[in-house]
């Protein structure tokens, strides 16, 4: 089974997030923020990182450049879900080696959809 680690600081995102994608059929692992999210990824390699933006202790740009510096996220599709849809956030999410952008409030129909198109 495919699993994803699904960090964000909101309880009721961290909820619906892992509900959609194990009614998909994947394993799901929650973090509450980025730091949180980190030491997870390094306990158990997850197929798909999706993490939110802003969010106390380490925002998600922050997570994205920690993960793509560990060999083993080197190339594991990162998708920042969030709030932040400004190009210049978008950019810095980009470069920092993230995947993907998706913009809060998300479609869970596209969710499913977006994360079978990057984990394949």
């Amino acid at each position: 089974m495919l699993s994803i680690l699904a960090v964000d600081d909101s309880p009721s995102i961290r909820q619906m997030v892992s509900f959609t994608l194990k009614s998909a059929g994947y394993s799901v692992i929650e973090a509450a923020d980025g730091t949180e999210g980190l030491a997870k990824a390094k306990e158990k390699a997850v197929n798909l990182v999706l993490t939110d933006q802003n969010m106390p202790l380490m925002d998600g740009i922050t997570l994205v450049k920690n993960l793509r510096g560990l060999p083993m996220y080197a190339t594991t599709p990162i998708l920042i879900l969030t709030t932040e849809s400004s190009d210049d956030m978008k950019a810095k999410g980009r470069a920092a080696g993230a995947t993907g952008w998706l913009v809060k409030p998300f479609d869970p129909v596209r969710l499913v959809e977006i994360v079978k198109k990057v984990i394949r």
